[in-house]
């Protein structure tokens, strides 16, 4: 995109870019966590970072056994647009409400396409040393005409308006919600990876709306994705992420271990990707193996007649 072309989308992001919630203390609390597999040493924390279709401390039960109810329940539509209630009618409707689930698997959430085709999705998760993007990885992309859906945070927006405007406008790609300050999703302040969630419903639904009119403005679209930071949900927040019109979100394979796998590493990983499958990788982490391993494994599974799609052509909110 030309300079004449980026400033007046650059100013006019900027300036939505710059609102006072996005230079919250809640920013920081996470700001050097740019990716979903920092382990910690906190008590309320999984003591191990997420592997290849892997779950946290206490795995969930798989994909392929989970119950009839919990199936449907992630491939149910969430809330028409139309229908979308505020954050006092959120705050009223799940008042007292108390999560009986923590995870990556989470009954409501999207792990598993059960499409013929495979996923990628990229994670953007900002915050210092995280605001880059993996030009290398994204021309791959582009070379092989392979689709990918992008979850950005807000701090990436905040660093990166005109670069967020070009990628909001590239047909390849659609944008989806990786939260305002990439913290788990919660109701009750649940801690993932030494990162606590957000402590309420109201600050669930700040998590979930703040960055949502971020990127409706900047592409001109209503995301119909979310991502947390962390990946970590409880039951009642997905509820109130479906009941705001997204449909939340995670995976089956782990792409790039948070951006921290070797390229021989993440080339065997996505390359382990089958039709349903939904992958999970980062495109904010430059100097990592992540772009390395997508061009090795991407020419291999297109020789394999893999078929790749964006999430939005294959799950309807």
């Amino acid at each position: 995109m030309g300079d004449s072309k980026r400033r007046p989308l650059a100013g006019r992001r900027s300036l939505l870019l710059g609102m006072a919630g996005l230079a919250s203390a809640a920013l920081t609390a996470c700001a050097d966590r740019g990716g979903t597999t920092q382990p910690s040493t906190s008590s309320t924390s999984p003591p191990a970072p997420m592997s290849h279709r892997t779950g946290p401390a206490v795995p969930p039960p798989s994909i392929a056994t989970r119950s009839s109810e919990q199936a449907a329940a992630a491939l149910a539509p969430a809330v028409p647009p139309k229908s979308i209630p505020d954050k006092q009618q959120i705050v009223a409707e799940f008042a007292g409400r108390q999560p009986k689930e923590w995870g990556l698997h989470v009954t409501g959430v999207v792990n598993n396409s059960r499409s013929h085709h495979v996923a990628l999705t990229f994670d953007a998760c900002g915050g210092p040393g995280g605001t880059g993007c993996d030009h290398a990885l994204l021309n791959t992309l582009r070379r092989h005409k392979v689709p990918a859906t992008l979850f950005i945070n807000s701090r990436w927006l905040h660093a990166n308006p005109s670069l967020s405007a070009e990628l909001a406008l590239d047909p390849l790609f659609e944008l989806a919600n990786h939260g305002t300050a990439h913290l788990p999703l919660s109701v009750n302040g649940r801690a993932a990876y030494g990162i606590h969630g957000t402590a309420t419903v109201a600050a669930a639904y700040d998590e979930l709306m703040g960055n949502q009119a971020i990127l409706q403005e900047i592409s001109g679209k209503v995301p119909q994705f979310f991502r947390p930071g962390t990946a970590f949900y409880d039951d009642v927040a997905v509820e109130v992420t479906r009941r705001l019109g997204m449909l939340p979100v995670n995976f089956t394979v782990n792409g790039d271990g948070g951006a921290t796998f070797s390229a021989a590493t993440v080339a065997a990983e996505v390359g382990r990707a089958a039709p349903g499958d939904i992958v999970i990788s980062h495109f904010n982490r430059p100097a990592a193996g992540t772009a390395g391993g997508y061009a090795r494994a991407l020419p291999q599974l297109l020789d394999q007649g893999v078929t790749f799609t964006r999430l939005g052509d294959i799950l309807s909110p």
